[in-house]
């Protein structure tokens, strides 16, 4: 049985994939069992250029949306940008979008304003939302639960197993990277334990978290195998099971064709 698998989440705008995009994506596209790849705007070029590359390629679909870290640095008509972006026939959903307290200097309120709007647009053009959260857990479940949020991901899952209920309580999905893999993954995995089949999204965050063996190399959605690897064993399922679950749900939660 051969296997297929999607990657919801993807960042093949960055720099790392300038020597070979194209090349690389539509390689591992017939070769390496990716059936779709979601690429992730995280300001309005990077979310221009993930337009332009779902345009390129029909496997590709985008992301539009503006990250946390990224929210002091945007235009003043930024949300008519994405609302704009997100108008485009391949855009299936909004995102990275949410909180990140990670590192000193950030602003709290200012970082807030901009993720309650975009997940106000995601409602008003009723697209699921990729959420990314750093260090600030228990604000953004209390601002998801505000809007009722329960079309979307938690992507980069790096929480605790009670978090994670409270995540799924809300109705939305949860999405590990390559870290399930890592020696070191303790949290993750009892995390992965908490979260239902049919709950479950698969990505890289690529270039970055390559999974073991491929550990500090550039990351590409190829590597998903070795995700699904370890999910089917701490699911006791097949390879070929999880797959099939998790790419369901992504095509379920995203609409991709």
């Amino acid at each position: 049985m051969s296997i297929s698998f999607i990657d919801t989440h993807s960042h093949y705008q960055d720099k790392a994939f300038d020597g070979d995009r194209y090349e690389l994506l539509e390689r591992i596209h017939r070769e390496n069992g990716v059936r779709s790849v979601i690429v992730i705007g995280y300001d309005i070029p990077s979310s221009e250029t993930a337009v332009e590359m779902a345009e390129r390629l029909d496997f590709v679909f985008a992301a539009v949306g503006v990250h946390p870290e990224e929210c002091n640095d945007i235009p003043e008509n930024w949300l008519d940008e994405v609302r704009r972006l997100a108008a485009h026939e391949k855009v299936c959903a909004i995102g990275e979008i949410g909180l990140d307290y990670h590192y000193e200097g950030y602003d709290k309120k200012r970082q807030e304003i901009v993720f309650r709007r975009q997940l106000e647009l995601a409602k008003e053009l009723k697209k699921p939302v990729s959420v990314h959260v750093r260090d600030a857990s228990e604000d953004s479940l209390r601002i998801l639960s505000d809007y009722g949020q329960t079309d979307g991901v938690m992507h980069c899952f790096a929480g605790s197993a009670e978090t994670a209920e409270q995540v799924l309580k809300l109705g939305m999905h949860i999405s590990f990277t390559g870290v399930l893999t890592f020696k070191n993954a303790k949290k993750a995995l009892k995390a992965l334990e908490r979260v239902p089949l049919d709950r479950l999204l698969t990505e890289t965050d690529c270039p970055y978290m390559a999974p073991e063996p491929f550990r500090g190399q550039r990351c590409d959605s190829s590597m998903i195998i070795k995700m699904l690897e370890k999910i089917a064993e701490v699911k006791g399922i097949s390879v070929e099971d999880a797959a099939k679950a998790t790419s369901e749900n992504a095509v379920r939660l995203f609409g991709l064709a």
